[in-house]
C-alpha cells in the first residue's frame, strides 16, 4: 500500500521536476547558488583565516569554517521555498490544477508529490554546493571536515529543507493568490533567521553536541507540518475559495456560538455543568502533558540547586522577626497588594497564551515551567539548608498554591489546545473555525475557573501566606 502510495506521488514529483528545469527563473538562481556561492564562501574563509592568523585568533577561523558550510548549504534550499508557495496557488492561478485535481490519486498522494518536487532539486543543489566548497576548501587551505560533522550539517540542511517545504505548502494549500502566500511566507522566513543565528552561535562556541537537539527539534516540526498539511489538504475547498476575507462578523458568530454552547437560556449553573466542566473533561490529555512538564520543571529546579548554592544561613533564615510588618509597609498584606498579584499572573497568563498561539502551544509551557523550576530551586536550597523541601513548600506555595497551580494548568492546558488547533482542526471545520473553536473553549475556562482561580489565590497569597510563613518559620 506504501509503495503504490509512493509509486502514484513520484508521477507528480517528476512532471513537477521536468517543468522547474524548463523554467530559467528556478535554474538560474539554483546555478548561481550552487557553484558562485560556495567559491565566494572559500574565498571568505581563506581571507579570515589569514586575517585573524595575524593576531593570534587561529580558533575564530576554524569556527567560522564549518559555519560557512552550514550557510553553503543553506542558500540553495532557499530556493525550494519559493518553489513550494506556489506549488498549489500559483497552478490555480494559471488554471491549470483543475485537470490535476480531477486525477484519480488521492489527496495525501497529491500531498506528497508536491513535497518531493518541492525539495529534491533544491537539495540536490545544496549537496551539490557542499561538495563544491569542500573541494576548494582542500585545496585552498587544506580544512578536511570531520565525518560526524559533516554528517550534522547534512542532516541539518535535509530538514531545514523539508521544514520550509512542508510550511511554505501549507500555506500554499490555505490561500487563494501567489501574492497572499508571499506575504505569509515571513511566518517561514523569520523563524529559519532566527534559527541560522543560533546555528551561528553553536558553530562560534564549537558547542556541535547541541546540534543534536537542534536536529531533533526540527523532525518533531517536520512532523507536526506534515500532519497538519494532509490534514488540512481538500481538493474540494482548493478549488471552492476565491478570495480571502476577514469577517469579524462571522468569525463571532462563530466564537459566541462555541463560548455559549449548550449552555444557552441554561443560566451560569447550566452553562458551568454543560461547557465548562465538559471543556475541562475534553482536556485531560493536554492537562496529564502540563502537569508532567510542571513536574518535570520542579525536579530540574531542585537538581539544580546543589550546582548554584545561595549564600544562606539556616539561623538567618529561620529569624523572621518582622517578617509581617516589612510586608505590610510594603503594602503587600492590602487589597493593593492583592490587587498587584492577581494581575501578574493574569498577564503572565496572557503572555503566555499569545506565545503558544504561534508556537504551538509549546513556548507557553516553557513560560509556565520557570516558576516550577524557581520552587524547585528554593527548595533545593532549603534541603541544603538542613531544612526539609516539604517545610518550604507548606509554608511558601501550598497556601494560595492550591488554586494557584490548578489555575495554571488549566490555562496551560487550553492554550496548548489552542496553539495545536491549527493541525488537526475538528472533521468538517475549517482551519479558522477550529481555531476560533479552541479559543473559545480557553476563554470558558478563564472566565468559569482560571480568573476566580487566580483572584482567589492572590487574596491568599497577600494576606493567607505571610503569617503561615511566620508561624512555620518563627518557631
Amino acid at each position: 500500500m506504501l509503495s503504490t502510495t509512493l509509486s502514484r506521488a513520484l508521477v507528480i514529483t517528476r512532471r513537477e521536476v521536468r517543468d522547474q528545469f524548463r523554467d530559467w527563473r528556478i535554474i538560474a538562481p539554483v546555478l548561481t547558488l550552487t557553484l558562485f556561492f560556495p567559491l565566494l564562501m572559500n574565498f571568505t574563509a581563506e581571507q579570515a583565516l589569514e586575517f585573524v592568523g595575524q593576531f593570534g585568533a587561529e580558533i575564530i577561523g576554524t569556527r567560522l569554517v564549518p559555519f560557512l558550510l552550514m550557510v553553503v548549504g543553506f542558500f540553495p534550499i532557499s530556493v525550494s521555498l519559493v518553489i513550494a508557495l506556489e506549488s498549489f496557488v500559483g497552478e490555480k492561478e494559471r488554471h491549470s490544477i483543475e485537470p490535476l485535481l480531477a486525477t484519480p490519486m488521492s489527496d495525501l498522494e497529491l500531498y506528497i508529490g508536491k513535497i518531493l518536487a518541492s525539495t529534491i532539486p533544491p537539495l540536490l543543489s545544496s549537496y551539490l554546493g557542499i561538495t563544491v566548497y569542500l573541494i576548494g576548501l582542500a585545496i585552498s587551505i587544506q580544512w578536511y571536515a570531520e565525518p560526524l560533522l559533516l554528517f550534522q550539517i547534512v542532516l541539518l540542511t535535509t530538514l531545514q529543507a523539508l521544514v520550509m517545504v512542508a510550511g511554505a505548502v501549507v500555506i500554499s494549500t490555505q490561500v487563494t493568490s501567489v501574492r497572499a502566500a508571499n506575504l505569509l511566507a515571513s511566518f517561514i522566513i523569520i523563524p529559519f533567521a532566527l534559527l541560522i543565528q543560533a546555528e551561528s552561535l553553536i558553530m562560534f562556541w564549537g558547542r556541535f553536541d547541541v546540534l543534536w537537539l537542534m536536529l531533533l527539534a526540527l523532525a518533531i516540526i517536520l512532523f507536526i507540518l506534515l500532519r497538519m498539511g494532509v490534514k488540512l489538504f481538500n481538493r474540494e475547498e482548493l478549488l471552492g475559495r476565491d478570495l480571502d476575507e476577514i469577517n469579524l462578523k462571522a468569525a463571532w458568530r462563530v466564537f459566541s456560538k462555541s463560548f455559549v454552547g449548550a449552555g444557552a437560556g441554561q443560566g451560569v449553573r447550566g452553562w458551568y455543568k454543560l461547557e465548562v466542566w465538559p471543556t475541562v473533561r475534553r482536556l485531560r490529555l493536554p492537562l496529564a502533558l502540563v502537569a508532567g512538564c510542571l513536574v518535570v520543571a520542579g525536579f530540574i529546579g531542585y537538581g539544580q540547586a546543589a550546582n548554584y548554592p545561595l549564600p544562606l544561613e539556616a539561623e538567618r533564615v529561620r529569624v523572621v522577626e518582622g517578617f509581617g510588618e516589612q510586608l505590610a509597609q510594603y503594602g503587600f498584606m492590602s487589597p493593593l497588594g492583592a490587587a498587584w498579584v492577581f494581575f501578574t499572573n493574569l498577564r503572565a497568563l496572557g503572555i503566555a497564551a499569545a506565545l503558544g498561539t504561534f508556537s504551538w502551544g509549546i513556548l507557553a509551557i516553557v513560560l509556565l515551567m520557570m516558576p516550577m523550576g524557581l520552587v524547585g530551586f528554593f527548595a533545593g536550597q532549603m534541603a541544603l539548608l538542613g531544612i526539609h523541601p516539604a517545610v518550604f513548600l507548606l509554608a511558601f506555595i501550598l497556601p494560595h498554591g492550591i488554586l494557584e497551580i490548578p489555575a495554571a494548568l488549566l490555562a496551560g492546558a487550553g492554550i496548548l489546545r489552542l496553539g495545536t488547533s491549527i493541525i488537526a482542526p475538528p472533521p468538517g471545520k475549517t482551519l479558522g473555525d477550529g481555531w476560533l473553536m479552541a479559543l473559545a473553549d480557553l476563554a470558558k475556562l478563564a472566565v468559569g475557573l482560571i480568573i476566580p482561580l487566580l483572584f482567589l489565590a492572590a487574596v491568599l497569597e497577600a494576606f493567607v501566606t505571610p503569617q503561615v510563613v511566620l508561624w512555620v518559620f518563627s518557631r
